[in-house]
């Protein structure tokens, strides 16, 4: 279907070199390796949004050089990219038609727009959500299953899916392999730019290994073990972690009181020092709303919370900057529209909550006292980037979450709240960034994690809550959890049954 031959590209520096790729009717072809490696990059070759410096590609045995990415989604190709690229003022219908709006007598049919949208929402399991709701008023999850929907709304003959299930709870990423099934089937070609090994194992044909911008293997799926894999991506040995010891009880960090918010209610728990708290439950059970209520980032309509609770006080925490000062740190789930200023170096934004320690008498910032602070911040999380001056927003999508997660750990917070903190992070950071919340719960830490991904909760873990529809349904000591018992808690049917 889609041959590239020696592909190269450098910004400064090679970011690929000499890559060549097949793509062929009907298979699923995966793309894997660390942050940086250049996955991205060539999938914004394939679709037209990059244009490379050496080589060349051929789609259905004619000579393709797309000038744009309209020009190559005219050419059957389609691509959903890692960050989310919706307009936010938008309706969902909108989205999903917004090149192919449907007109009568020039002005558009909304009628028919909503019930075309209606239909495309159906496909990936979507069939609940308002197509007139503006994308900006969706979380995270829900956003990444409409680009897919607008990708999947139009025929394609390759579609290229960068880490599509990166927001996605397993059940919905049930429906979105399904539907790449339905695609495969009709013959297109599909890529999968993944982290998740496990996506790979489930549905590849055939896997390609990307590492420091060169393609070092490619192998059939099934000739390849998972720790074959890493081997080729980080070309060393991962060695399997120990598991967690249990936690000793410290006294009482943080603890929340019938927290309620337009999307969660009567939320209560209370976690530790050294204990790490997991949040699970499926994409829009409120985890993510319950720790921005708990940071101040959007006020709780009801509740309390008290931090070091031998205060008899509850705090007063009106926005994150009072958060900050009570010890609270928070990792946002969103790094592009919430966490990082992408235009800004990679210095200021791990500096960013800590402008008071590195700016002189008059306000003015030192060079030197940033780059003090935030070097051994990136060094310790293995941030790959030129320098400290580099804009964040060249960075890959795992380097940039390594930054949020310095300026988190810069203030050595006494309560930690981190909201999917390996989403786009690759197996060997993510190992990193495991380790690194392992040593903090060692030295006293209390950490709060939600996560969409039970494997990394089972590890980090001494509890687990499960929201389901805004409340908690059930918790979990370590030693007492299945997968089985935390979707089975997790659904919000069963949640209503048990209410």
């Amino acid at each position: 279907m889609l041959v590239a031959e020696g592909l190269g590209k450098s910004y400064g520096v090679p970011v690929l070199e000499d890559v060549s790729l097949e793509l062929r009717p009907g298979e699923l072809h995966a793309i894997v390796g660390e942050n940086g490696a250049g996955k991205s990059t060539l999938a914004r070759i394939l679709a037209g949004l990059v244009h490379p410096d050496r080589g060349h590609m051929t789609l259905r045995g004619q000579p393709f050089a797309p000038r744009g990415p309209a020009e190559a989604r005219d050419q059957g190709i389609a691509i959903v990219h890692q960050e989310l690229s919706a307009i936010v003022t938008l309706t969902v219908a909108e989205t999903l038609f917004l090149d192919r709006l449907p007109a009568r007598a020039g002005f558009v049919d909304r009628r028919r727009l909503r019930d075309d949208a209606r239909a495309v929402l159906a496909g990936v399991g979507l069939d609940e959500l308002d197509p007139d709701r503006p994308v900006g008023r969706l979380g995270l999850g829900h956003r990444q299953l409409v680009e897919i929907a607008a990708a999947l709304a139009r025929r394609c003959d390759v579609l290229l899916l960068d880490e599509p299930t990166a927001a996605l709870s397993p059940r919905e990423s049930d429906v979105l392999f399904a539907q790449m099934a339905r695609l495969r089937a009709t013959g297109a070609a599909l890529v999968l730019i993944t982290h998740r090994l496990e996506d790979v194992a489930r549905t590849a044909d055939r896997v390609s290994v990307l590492r420091d911008g060169r393609l070092v293997a490619t192998r059939p799926a099934a000739e390849l073990s998972r720790p074959e894999i890493v081997r080729f991506m980080v070309g060393r040995e991962l060695g399997e972690a120990a598991p967690r010891a249990a936690a000793t009880a410290g006294d009482v960090a943080l603890r929340v009181e019938r927290l309620s918010g337009p999307r969660y209610r009567d939320v209560s728990f209370e976690v530790r020092r050294g204990e790490i708290l997991g949040l699970a439950g499926l994409m829009g059970a409120g985890r993510t709303e319950v720790l921005r209520g708990i940071f101040g980032a959007d006020l709780p309509t009801a509740g309390e919370v008290f931090v070091e609770p031998g205060r008899a006080a509850p705090a007063r925490i009106a926005s994150p900057a009072d958060a900050t000062r009570l010890g609270l740190s928070l990792l946002t789930e969103d790094r592009k529209t919430q966490g990082l200023l992408l235009p800004m170096s990679v210095r200021a934004n791990v500096t960013l909550g800590s402008l008071r320690r590195v700016a002189g008498a008059l306000g003015i910032l030192r060079t030197r006292a940033e780059d003090a602070l935030a070097r051994p911040a990136v060094e310790s999380l293995g941030v790959r980037a030129r320098s400290l001056a580099q804009p964040v927003g060249e960075l890959s999508g795992g380097n940039q979450q390594k930054v949020l997660l310095g300026r988190a750990l810069l203030h050595d917070p006494a309560v930690l709240l981190l909201d999917e903190p390996t989403r786009g992070v690759d197996v060997g950071a993510r190992d990193e960034v495991h380790r690194l919340l392992r040593e903090l719960a060692a030295r006293g830490q209390a950490i709060v994690v939600a996560s969409s991904e039970l494997e990394e909760l089972f590890a980090l873990a001494d509890r687990i809550l499960v929201l389901a529809a805004g409340r908690v349904t059930a918790s979990f000591e370590r030693g007492e959890w299945s997968a089985e018992a935390v979707m089975a808690a997790a659904v919000p049917d069963a949640a209503r049954q048990t209410a």
